[in-house]
């Protein structure tokens, strides 16, 4: 007897619709979504640690007493005077902020795509497919 969330369907839940072409493309679709929205995620919540540490640089370079500091590019470090640091970092975060902006766009758009999805197929297949995470 198929299964739903864990739970035994009754027989009225169950579904015995054949599978068509389309119908298993788009549960291919939602999957590929789904695996896609799990990776922005990630690189959103990356995103959101790296400006979080630029943040605390910059705080740090506010309390400065206008000495020289060492900035890190990569795996190299520079001497920089705190102005220069100060408007890298502002640049910086910028720059991660588009990309975060970005990011939050795709991850909406995903969002809305699988909520489309997820009326065709369970107007479809009803309690016999499950499309939740």
């Amino acid at each position: 007897m198929p299964e739903a969330n864990g739970m035994i369907l009754s027989k009225e839940e169950e579904n015995d619709n054949e599978v068509r072409r389309e119908d298993q493309d788009a549960i291919n679709e939602f999957g590929r979504l789904n695996a896609r929205l799990d990776e922005v995620k990630r690189q959103v919540d990356n995103l959101k640690k790296t400006l979080e540490k630029i943040d605390d640089a910059s705080t740090e370079l506010m309390m400065g007493d206008g000495d020289n500091v060492m900035l890190r590019l990569g795996g190299a470090m520079f001497e920089a005077t705190e102005e220069e640091a100060t408007e890298y970092c502002e640049a910086e975060v910028e720059r991660q902020q588009e990309i975060l902006d970005k990011l939050s766009e795709e991850e909406a758009g995903i969002v809305e795509r699988q909520e489309a999805l997820k009326k065709v197929l369970y107007g479809r297949f009803g309690k016999s497919i499950n499309l939740e995470a």
